[in-house]
C-alpha cells in the first residue's frame, strides 16, 4: 500500500504527531512519501492521499494568494482522483478558528469544493465525527472512523526531575505551578488564565506562560496582563523541543483555558509528561476525561474562574511515581486502525468499480 502524505515527516521539531503516525505505518509495510505538487502531477503510483489541515491554504492574509493556493489544492485533489488515488482526510478543525478567519467568503466556497472531493474521512473522537457530519452533512455518504491522536510519550527528550527543572527555571520547590505551554492563539483565551490567576491569593502560586505569541496585538495584551505580578512567568516565544521538558516537569497542573476545542494535542502532550489537566468541558476533552479518569484530566464549565483554578492547584500533588493510562493512545495501535481503515477505503473503492463495469 502506498500513501502520499501531506504532511508526513517534515514539521516534526513542532509537532512529531505525523511523524509519529507515518513511522509506525512504515514498520507495517505501508510506504509513505511526503506530499509534493510534482509528486501528484507525476504520477506518483499512490493508493491513498491522506490530508491533514487542509485549511492551511486559507493562511495568507492576501486573498488573491489563498485564491491561488486553495486552487492549487483543488485541482491537484481533481486530479488525484482522476488517477485513482483514494483521498482521505483527518478532521483536526472544522474550519479556521473564528478569531482568525481572514477570508469568510473564500473558506465558505472552499469547503464546499473540498468536502465532495474526500474519499474518507477519519475523526480523532466520536463527538469529532457528530460535529464533522453536522457542519459537513456530506461526509455521512462516505466511510467515517474514529482513530484516536496518540501520545507523546517518547517523542519529546525527558531527563530532567522537577526539582532541576525548577531551578533552571529559577522557580520557588515549595510552590504550586499552573503551566500554559504552545502556541498562543487568541482562541486559546490565554488573556482569560491571566485574569483568573491574577484573583488568586495564594503567594506560592505561580503561572508560567511559554509560547509564541500569533499575533502583535495578542502578544500586548498578555504584556499588560502580566505587569505587577511577579508570580507570573512568560517565555513568549518558540519552546524548542528540548526545552519542553523544563516547563512540563517543574509544573504541577497544565491548564488549557480554550474558548473553543474540538481536539488537543495540547492535554496529550501534558499527560505524557504526567501532569494533570485543567479543561474545558468541550469537543474531545470530555472523551479524553472519561479514559484517563477525572484525577488527570478536570473539566470546568463556562469561563475559566479563579475559584476553579486555585481548587485545582490545591488538589496537585500526585505522587511521582502515578502516570496516567495512556494505553489507548499507543502510536502502534493507532498505526494499525489507520492501515485497517485505508484497506477498507481501497476495497470499497473497488467493490464501486466492479459493480459499475
Amino acid at each position: 500500500m502506498r500513501v502520499v502524505a501531506s504532511p508526513a515527516f517534515k514539521g516534526r521539531a513542532a509537532n512529531p504527531y505525523t511523524w509519529s503516525l507515518y513511522d509506525r505505518l512504515g514498520r507495517l509495510g505501508v510506504e509513505v512519501t511526503e506530499f509534493t505538487r510534482r509528486r501528484i502531477l507525476a504520477g506518483s503510483g499512490a493508493d491513498i492521499w491522506h490530508v491533514h489541515w487542509p485549511e492551511g491554504v486559507l493562511v495568507p492574509p492576501n486573498p488573491l494568494k489563498a485564491f491561488v493556493k486553495l486552487q492549487t489544492l483543488l485541482f491537484l485533489l481533481r486530479w488525484a482522483r482522476l488517477k485513482g488515488v483514494r483521498v482521505v482526510w483527518t478532521v483536526h478543525n472544522l474550519g479556521s478558528h473564528p478569531h482568525e478567519r481572514r477570508h469568510r467568503w473564500l473558506e465558505a466556497w472552499f469547503w464546499r469544493a473540498f468536502i465532495p472531493k474526500v474519499d474518507a474521512y477519519i475523526s480523532l473522537t466520536e463527538t469529532g465525527r457528530e460535529l464533522a457530519t453536522r457542519r459537513f452533512p456530506a461526509l455521512a455518504q462516505v466511510p467515517g472512523f474514529v482513530i484516536p491522536h496518540g501520545h507523546y510519550r517518547g517523542l519529546y527528550p525527558d531527563e530532567v526531575s522537577r526539582a532541576d527543572a525548577r531551578a533552571r527555571l529559577d522557580l520557588p520547590s515549595k510552590a504550586r505551578v499552573a503551566l500554559f505551554i504552545g502556541q498562543i492563539r487568541p482562541y486559546k483565551n490565554v488573556p482569560g488564565l491571566i485574569e483568573a490567576f491574577a484573583q488568586l491569593p495564594d503567594e506560592d502560586a505561580r503561572l508560567i506562560i511559554a509560547g509564541r505569541v500569533r499575533t502583535r496585538r495578542l502578544r500586548e495584551i498578555l504584556e499588560e496582563k502580566i505587569f505587577g505580578d511577579l508570580r507570573i512567568r512568560a517565555h513568549l516565544d518558540f519552546v524548542p523541543a528540548a526545552e519542553m521538558q523544563l516547563y512540563l516537569r517543574a509544573a504541577d497542573l497544565v491548564v488549557l483555558p480554550y474558548d473553543e476545542v474540538l481536539n488537543s494535542g495540547s492535554a496529550l502532550l501534558a499527560l505524557s509528561f504526567d501532569r494533570p489537566v485543567l479543561a474545558p468541558a468541550k469537543g474531545a476533552l470530555r472523551e479524553l476525561a472519561g479514559t484517563v479518569g477525572s484525577e488527570w484530566v478536570r473539566l470546568f464549565e463556562g469561563e475559566l474562574r479563579a475559584e476553579c483554578l486555585g481548587e485545582a492547584l490545591r488538589s496537585t500533588g500526585t505522587p511521582a511515581h502515578r502516570r496516567p493510562n495512556l494505553q489507548p493512545y499507543e502510536w502502534p495501535r493507532i498505526a494499525e486502525a489507520t492501515a485497517c481503515a485505508y484497506a477498507e477505503v481501497l476495497d470499497a473503492h473497488d467493490a464501486y468499480l466492479g459493480q459499475s463495469s
